[in-house]
Formats: C-alpha cells, structure tokens, sequence
C-alpha cells in the first residue's frame, strides 16, 4: 500500500493554502470551513505526519521486536509470507496458550505459537504476553500494544488496516473471544482455538467474520460445552440479522485440547474478509474489563463509558437511525466517504426526526480523529453529538 501523496492530491491542497493565503486566513484553522476536496487534501497530510509520528515513537520498538507500554514489555516474533498485494499486506495477530503459569511455561508456549500458523500472505505476528496470568490476553494494556503493532505494520510493512486478523489458541483462544468484539472495529476477522469465553458477548461481532476451533473431548472448564453454546448465540444472531455474524463453528470429533492441527484452516477462511469501517449497523456493547471511547465511527466521552453500555446505530446513505443509546452523550463521526457531505445528513431516534440539515467540515476534527485513532479510514471531518435527545453539529 503506498500512503505517499498522489501529485493530485498535493496539487489541490497547494491550491487551497494559496487561495487562503491571499485571504489572509490559516487553512488548518479550526474555525475555517472546508470542502470536499480541501477537506480530503488536509486529511491525506495529516494522515502523512501521522505515519511519520509512528516511525519516530514505535519504529525502534518494531526493529527490536519488543513494543513496551504502562511499564509493560510485549516481545514479538515476526514472519513474513507470500508477495505483498497491490492493496497491501495483510496482518495476523496470533496469541499464544498458557495463562496462570510460570514465565517458563509461558514462553514454551509462545515458541511453539511462532511456528503454529503459516498463512499464504501476510504479517505473522505472534506477541508474547506481557504478563503471566489466566487474563494475559484481555487486560486493558493489551488493546494499546495491540494499536500500537498494527500502526507500526502499517508503516513497516505497507500492511493494509483493512485486513487486519487476530487469532488464538487455548488461553489464546480466551483472548480471541474477548479481544475480538472489544476491537472489532480493528479486525476483518477473527480465529479461537480451544478457548474459554467466560462472560464475553458476541454482539460487537456483527460486522467481522468469526470462527471457532474446538475439540469435542475439550472438555476442561467446559470449554467444548461453552463453545457450541457460542456458535448456537451466533447462529440465532445471524438468523436474526442474515447481513451481520457470519461465523462457522467446528467441533472436531475424536480430539482434546489439541486438533491435531485441523485448526489451521481458520486462516485460509478469514483471509478472505475485509474490515468495512463504516458498516450499515453498528451493534457497540462494553466489555467490561476494558470499556472503550470509540467504535467505528461512534464514540462517546472519556469516563462514560461503562461495561454493558449498548449502542446500536443503522446507517443507509445520508441517514443515521439511532435504534438503542444507553448514553447522556454521543458523537457520530462522518467523512466523504461514508456518505455525501454535500447534502444534508438525516437523523432519526427510532421513528423521530431529530435533525436534518447540514454538517462543517472542521480542520479540527480532521487533527483529532488522526490523533486519536491513527487508522486512515478513522480520520472524520464532520461530527454530530447527541446529547439527552438534543443535536448539535460539532
């Protein structure tokens, strides 16, 4: 994936700063309306600093192998396969077993995860926990270190943010069937291996590809148990939902813990999903060991955010139908290429209208989405908040 300006791109934006100029005003003032183009110019450039700024603060740990966050040190083992894509890398996270146990025996699992999967194209990344404990995979740290890899693949390795996997075996798999819905908006699909789920909920799966991996014998913790009843949940999802959940469930007769390999045809299924940033519903529930500011393009304020919060929003060209908001407050983000921000965006609360107008292109949302999100599709330059029922173009 080249992320360098195209000359068009260039070209318009070296216009629009030149016809400002001559009117005195900044183009990257947060009180200056921008169009279309002007507003795609500034956010190809900022996306470009970006990409810049996390050469400068993840490049070292990329080349060391070791990304460090919160005091907390995460070793990678990396492969590459295949011929880069024109559209890019793709990008495989892949979390090793082992859990409540001794550093030792954490690390013996992490060897054996370097080597447990080849996919014909792609990163391979397989992270050593940074922790040795049952919840290694989902702690709150996790979800920083894991954005801070996928940033640093995007710049090293022209890895493509739309096709970008997370997988794992036995407490690996825990992860998959937590980390999966909790970033959901990160991954095109997702793999779990002979895992536990816990109090997880597949809601937040609606728009990614899932698919569980078990033993039929697995019957530690209830696991083979625990992850028929989860395809089951998922069936009546999808069944509820034909556009949303597509998921496969295997149970593989005549095994235990390990399958013996039959597994690895989990990633051959999920190569074939792409993300899709801007889905036409989006289903958002909390989980509760990480609650989370954003999620596609919604997002809601620092400290409101608690464990099974729901959010439900559809979205068919120009209008946003908000069907569920456990919220006092929250942000819809747009960009061009969600919708036409040339005409007027629709807002309805379940069979009320509550706005219909026009939304400003802002410099300033452009700067805060890259700063916040640093995911090239997650840069927005229009913002509706909603607050107790009431709009407000940002």
């Amino acid at each position: 994936m080249n992320f360098k300006h195209s000359f068009l791109t260039i070209l318009c934006f070296a216009i629009v700063w030149a016809s400002c100029e001559e009117s005195g005003e900044n183009p990257v003032d947060t009180d200056v309306l921008l169009n279309k183009i002007e507003a795609n110019a500034l956010a190809a450039t900022r996306w470009q600093e970006e990409l810049e700024q996390i050469q400068t603060r993840y490049g070292t740990m990329w080349d060391r192998q070791l990304f460090e966050y919160n005091n907390r040190q995460m070793p990678t083992y990396t492969a590459v396969y295949g011929v880069k894509p024109a559209d890019g890398r793709s990008l495989y996270i892949s979390m090793h077993g082992g859990g409540n146990t001794t550093a030792a025996g954490n690390d013996e699992q992490w060897n054996n995860q370097k080597e447990l999967y080849s996919p014909k194209e792609g990163v391979y990344i397989a992270p050593r926990a940074a922790v040795d404990d049952w919840n290694m995979w989902f702690r709150p740290v996790v979800d920083t270190l894991f954005e801070m890899i996928i940033q640093t693949a995007i710049v090293k390795m022209e890895v493509n943010p739309n096709k970008v996997y997370i997988m794992g075996y036995s407490a690996g798999g825990d992860g998959a069937y937590r980390m999966a819905p909790r970033m959901a908006d990160h991954w095109a699909a997702a793999a779990m291996m002979a895992g536990h789920p816990g109090n997880s909920s597949p809601l937040n799966l609606r728009n990614i590809g899932f698919t569980l991996w078990m033993g039929q014998n697995d019957s530690a913790y209830h696991r083979n148990t625990l992850a028929a009843a989860y395809g089951q949940r998922l069936d009546s999802l999808q069944n509820a939902d034909p556009d949303g959940y597509r998921h496969t469930t295997h149970i593989v007769p005549g095994v235990g813990h390990w399958m013996n390999s039959a597994d690895t045809a989990a990633v051959e299924w999920m190569a074939q999903f792409r993300r899709n940033p801007y889905p036409g519903r989006i289903v958002w529930r909390q989980e509760e060991s990480n609650p989370r500011r954003h999620f596609y393009y919604l997002s809601v304020p620092a400290g409101e955010a608690k464990a099974g919060m729901e959010v439900r929003v559809d979205k068919i060209g120009n209008i946003l139908n908000i069907l569920k908001n456990d919220y006092t407050t929250l942000y819809i983000h747009l960009n061009d290429k969600m919708m036409d921000l040339d005409k007027p965006v629709i807002l309805l609360y379940g069979d009320e209208e509550i706005f219909n107008g026009m939304v400003q292109r802002k410099a300033q949302h452009i700067d805060e989405s890259v700063k916040e999100r640093a995911d090239p599709d997650y840069i927005f330059s229009a913002v509706l908040e909603i607050r107790n029922g009431r709009v407000r173009v940002l």
